[in-house]
């Protein structure tokens, strides 16, 4: 005789029974297509490819169904940014073409879908655990690549992006010359740009670190250390020094994050752990990438971080606010820089030139001027806020190290506005799935330990 437990069982999917979820099919379809652009054969559908990845959002949106479930606090203020976007694409005289400025319309709705059709799934703490080791092992697969690309130099790398062969240079300004004298890209990691691995260690630090924290398991806290290991070592040798910044700056949040719960015995040991990664770490580094990353790391310290970000990216900010900003209050109009211009735009009308975009800021402005950064910043700030308040809730138990998680990339991701277009790419995606599905596994906790405490 078959007991209801068993028959519950017995009519449970393989995938409810692995917790899961259409977000665990979109980080791996998204994983996917960056794969495919790896391969220089397929190198005609370059364009339909990276369109598909945000297509793949506006699919979930339309298909999957929709719950009457509690919404993400940065729901109302997204409804802004796209109520925005649709009065540009109407009013605003600008526009680069009807063809571009959809696209543009229709890149802010994919990057800011997950939060409305993550909300309608079943995200349970286990599945959002399970969401949480597929990213780490997909980017620490990719930073594994990165640190096989270093020590056997042309051999594990694949396609080369485009835009980085027909740029000016042609890729030389991307090479580094490692201690033994070889000349090579930077580490690239499973992307098709130079660099590309920097993010990839970025999240195997931030997930290894996480998992060796939260877990007792000997045999997790070790890959987790070691993930954080090969992440630091990609981001060293990059040499992409605000990725390393960024890095420094989420590993405080974190330790801030575990000090204000009471977790002084893990944010102890991070503390030493995690220096001692930085610093060995950055020993291995310059024993394979030589002088020219020690250079490129010690110029960090060279001046204060005011000026040094004013030599880089700061003359982006200092032009979108004194030149920009008095041009365009309201706009420049759609479809005028990025890739949006590239693949849709028309640029045979002067009114509507191409504009050089370098950091998210710029590209915000020219979108939709100065309401649709505020409308932004507040969506932005609503997803700080509930990731905060969930790393901090006793009820949440171990869970909320999840929270402090998300909230130290939060932070992480708001600095990188200052660096790039974040959140007109598919780590803006990733950055709306994450916190969404952080909030909904939360709620689905908390809601068990109500109906567990009413009966």
């Amino acid at each position: 005789m078959i007991t209801n437990t068993n028959k519950e069982l017995s009519n449970t999917s393989l995938w409810e029974k692995l917790h899961w979820t259409w977000a665990h099919t979109f980080v791996l379809l998204q994983f996917a297509l960056q794969i495919l652009l790896l391969f220089p054969a397929i190198g005609v559908f370059r364009a339909p490819i990276r369109v598909a990845a945000f297509g793949v959002g506006l699919f979930f949106l339309v298909w999957l169904p929709t719950k009457e479930t509690k919404k993400h606090p940065a729901t109302a203020p997204a409804i802004i940014v796209l109520v925005i976007m649709l009065l540009q694409f109407c009013l605003h005289p600008a526009i680069n073409s009807v063809t571009a400025g959809l696209a543009q319309g229709m890149m802010y709705l994919a990057i800011l879908s997950p939060l409305f059709w993550v909300r309608g799934l079943e995200i349970t703490s286990i599945a959002f655990e399970s969401l949480m080791f597929l990213m780490w092992g997909i980017n620490t697969l990719s930073a594994v690549v990165g640190v096989l690309q270093v020590y056997y130099p042309g051999q594990f790398q694949l396609g080369l992006s485009t835009v980085v062969q027909n740029n000016p240079f042609g890729g030389e300004n991307l090479l580094i010359t490692l201690a033994n004298g070889i000349q090579t890209y930077r580490p690239m990691g499973l992307t098709d740009v130079p660099g590309g691995a920097a993010n990839s260690g970025l999240y195997a630090l931030l997930f290894g670190i996480v998992i060796a924290l939260k877990h007792k398991n000997p045999i997790l806290k070790i890959l987790g250390v070691v993930s954080g290991g090969l992440g630091l070592f990609c981001i060293y040798l990059t040499q992409i020094r605000s990725v390393l910044v960024l890095a420094a700056i989420t590993m405080v949040v974190l330790i801030v994050v575990l000090l204000r719960v009471g977790k002084l015995a893990r944010a102890t040991a991070m503390i030493f752990g995690v220096t001692g990664l930085f610093v060995g770490s950055f020993a291995w580094a310059i024993a394979i990438g030589g002088q020219s990353t020690m250079e490129r790391i010690n110029s960090l310290f060279a001046d204060s971080p005011q000026e040094v970000y004013q030599q880089n990216r700061g003359l982006f900010l200092q032009d979108t606010i004194e030149r920009l900003l008095p041009k365009y209050p309201l706009g420049a109009g759609l479809g005028r820089w990025g890739m949006i211009n590239s693949y849709f735009g028309d640029n045979t009308y002067l009114v509507s030139q191409p504009i050089w975009v370098e950091i998210q800021w710029t590209g915000w402005l020219l979108d939709g001027g100065v309401p649709l950064i505020f409308a932004y910043i507040l969506t932005i700030y609503s997803a700080c806020h509930a990731a905060w308040k969930i790393a901090i809730n006793r009820k949440l138990g171990d869970f909320a190290l999840w929270g402090g998680l998300i909230f130290a990339y939060d932070i992480g991701v708001v600095a990188l506005t200052f660096n790039y277009p974040i959140f007109m790419s598919q780590g803006g995606m990733e950055f709306w799935l994450l916190n969404t599905a952080l909030f909904v596994a939360a709620n689905h906790i908390l809601n068990q330990e109500s109906s567990e405490i009413q009966s």
